[in-house]
């Protein structure tokens, strides 16, 4: 069984808008879908995701770690494909300074959205879960929270649970 992680970033302004990509229609991954900044991690950078995170970052957006306060990791997915591969991404949650300039690369166009109102927007499951979850609950706390992506009645959902360590015997 394959195993493929990625690291992704949800990032804030000031008015808590969420920084979108949203990918060409054409591209091969998710053509068309509004995306969280971010990608595959590759060799070298599974031992510390964040650095694939800030990657991506400055590929996707031209911003530099100077310009993003508190990027912190605040979410693990997994989830089984067909059977065949087990997906796990990490997600990070950032704020940009003001004043930062944005530079879209060649994946497609940076957009700034109201997290609150992507209602019929092309998103995936998982990110509309972490979204939802994050100003249900993660906001108002420092916890990372694990998923685990399931269907349910043909609808996605994910579990959440508290990564914390257990001090018993």
């Amino acid at each position: 069984m394959r195993l493929r992680q990625m690291a992704v970033a949800f990032l804030f302004n000031e008015a808590q808008d969420v920084l979108f990509l949203q990918k060409k229609t054409g591209s091969r991954f998710l053509g068309g879908h509004l995306v969280p900044v971010g990608g595959h991690i590759e060799d070298g950078e599974h031992n510390d995701p964040r650095i694939a995170c800030l990657r991506e970052i400055i590929e996707e957006t031209g911003l530099t770690g100077q310009n993003i306060g508190g990027l912190t990791l605040r979410y693990m997915i997994y989830r089984l494909r067909a059977g065949q591969e087990i997906s796990v991404q990490y997600i990070y949650m950032g704020i940009v300074a003001p004043g930062s300039r944005l530079a879209s690369g060649e994946e497609g166009e940076l957009l700034w959205l109201e997290a609150g109102k992507l209602g019929g927007l092309q998103v995936t499951a998982s990110t509309r879960a972490v979204l939802q979850h994050y100003f249900e609950s993660g906001i108002y706390n420092d916890h990372i929270y694990t998923g685990t992506m399931h269907s349910m009645q043909g609808i996605p959902v994910v579990s959440w649970s508290v990564l914390e360590d257990w001090e018993g015997h």
